[in-house]
């Protein structure tokens, strides 16, 4: 069987979750550093999977890295189904929520500041540019995973 790069088991599988958590982490510390977010819905949605993110990431990273170690990848066709809708599920949530909170942001930059404070747009943005971030490395280590799938 094929090894593909990116694919569960891999050593750049393992790159692309870490860089998922650490990604997704920032996002989540940028926007709850400013305690205005609770006023609006699409930071409040960017809080919720980004807090979905970690774990799912950071489970899987922990299943690369052993199976990197062991050098046995995850092969079961059942395993790697759940993992490849369970990264697509969370990189449409993902996108959605750094898409709105960009408009969101770009909304409120706009409208000459009196709805929030430069200090906490400028965090909330730095929240989204992470965001789009953690959904770049989610589509790649979904796509690798999809790729892997038929050869089983």
């Amino acid at each position: 069987m094929d090894e593909f790069p990116g694919s569960v088991g891999t050593s750049a599988s393992l790159s692309l979750r870490l860089g998922q958590t650490i990604c997704s982490s920032a996002s989540l510390l940028f926007m709850s550093l400013g305690v205005e977010f609770y006023s609006y819905t699409s930071f409040c949605f960017l809080v919720t999977i980004m807090g979905l993110v970690i774990p799912w990431s950071f489970t899987l990273a922990v299943v690369d890295g052993y199976s990197t170690l062991v050098k046995c990848p995850v092969r079961q066709p059942g395993i790697l189904l759940i993992i490849i809708v369970g990264d697509w599920v969370l990189s449409t949530l993902t996108l959605a929520a750094a898409s709105s909170t960009a408009s969101v942001v770009d909304l409120l930059l706009n409208s000459d500041g009196s709805f929030c404070p430069i200090k906490f747009c400028c965090r909330y943005r730095i929240s989204a540019v992470m965001a789009f971030l953690t959904w770049s490395l989610s589509l790649a280590s979904s796509l690798f995973n999809l790729w892997l799938l038929p050869s089983l």
